[in-house]
């Protein structure tokens, strides 16, 4: 697909909070969370709504691209938790950036952590089609909420707030192109990872005590990293073949930043060199959705991203799934 970006934005709220901050706050041990999780701070909501977020890293994405927001007529969320379960979330961000009622088209995603890359692709495959000009994509999440404190301190430490976005437009030839994507899906494992309530699952006037009981976050980390170490290597294979990619010529891995350690290890099981990897999980934590376009905007303005390197998104999400895309910049 010939499609390239052509600016990006991410934000995160003006809260900080370090492990530190939070051991003290849970009666822990110094060193306790971050010696579990690897994260030394992330940022958390707390005036900041995620709306306030997706349009933060929206404006910043548009001029970068050097665009005004009604240039704009496609809006793509790829939220793996949504404003609210009805409607999706991105016609409040087109209502919020200011585009005229029918000057675009808006509307959600779900692919839970890997929330951007399909939303990216369905917005890749409309401007090839020629139904769109230019799309603004967009990931937004407030991961501090549902989080298992009291029952999993080491997995509710994983998550930070965040958002960003990227706009994108058809490529000229030269420009840019996604050579592959690839998803490939182990629902095995569906129930390893999630949030039970806020669907049809349990009714909140019959079933009060299961809503309750499944409105915090859950996470089998042992099975994740079985299903992972199973059959990742594998996929990242395949997705490197349908590029017609040989493994050297990656120049820049931009993965989903599910902690510290999962990095270290894919780095360890796909045999990239930690160099290659943007791995800022450290210092934002788990983004969820957010994780894979902030942590490109971080590279393309720390000068990593330069026109014709080949880069690649990799991820994993809830469900249990792998995505990844191989992009020409």
């Amino acid at each position: 697909m010939r499609v390239r970006i052509i600016g990006t934005g991410g934000a995160v709220p003006a809260s900080c909070v370090t492990s530190r901050t939070l051991e003290e706050k849970l009666g822990l041990g110094p060193g306790t969370l971050e010696a579990a999780t690897g994260v030394v701070e992330r940022y958390v909501c707390e005036a900041e709504s995620q709306i306030d977020l997706a349009c933060a890293a929206a404006r910043l994405a548009l001029a970068d691209a050097g665009i005004e927001a009604g240039a704009v007529d496609l809006i793509i969320g790829g939220c793996g938790v949504p404003y609210q379960p009805l409607p999706s979330t991105a016609p409040l961000v087109m209502q919020r950036l200011g585009l005229a009622d029918g000057s675009a088209a808006a509307f959600d995603v779900n692919s839970t952590c890997l929330g951007f890359l399909t939303a990216f692709e369905t917005a890749a495959r409309l401007i090839e089609a020629g139904q769109c000009e230019t799309a603004l994509v967009f990931s937004s999440e407030v991961a501090s909420r549902a989080l298992p404190w009291k029952e999993q301190p080491e997995v509710a430490a994983l998550f930070g707030d965040g958002a960003a976005a990227a706009v994108l437009r058809k490529a000229e030839p030269g420009e840019g192109r996604v050579a592959a994507n690839l998803m490939r899906t182990y629902p095995s494992a569906w129930e390893a990872c999630g949030i039970g309530s806020g669907g049809t699952r349990f009714d909140f006037h019959r079933q009060p005590d299961e809503f309750a009981r499944h409105s915090l976050f859950h996470m089998d980390g042992k099975e994740l990293f079985r299903v992972t170490s199973r059959h990742f290597n594998g996929f990242v294979t395949e997705l490197l073949e349908r590029a017609g990619w040989r493994h050297e010529d990656v120049d820049l891995v931009v993965p989903h930043q599910a902690s510290p350690f999962a990095l270290a290890h894919m780095a360890r099981q796909t045999g990239f060199a930690p160099e290659k990897l943007v791995d800022i999980s450290a210092r934002y934590g788990n983004q969820i959705a957010a994780s894979i376009p902030f942590a490109l905007d971080v590279a393309r303005r720390q000068g990593r991203v330069v026109p014709g390197a080949k880069l690649l998104f990799l991820g994993t999400s809830a469900g249990v799934s792998f995505g990844g895309m191989a992009l020409e910049a």
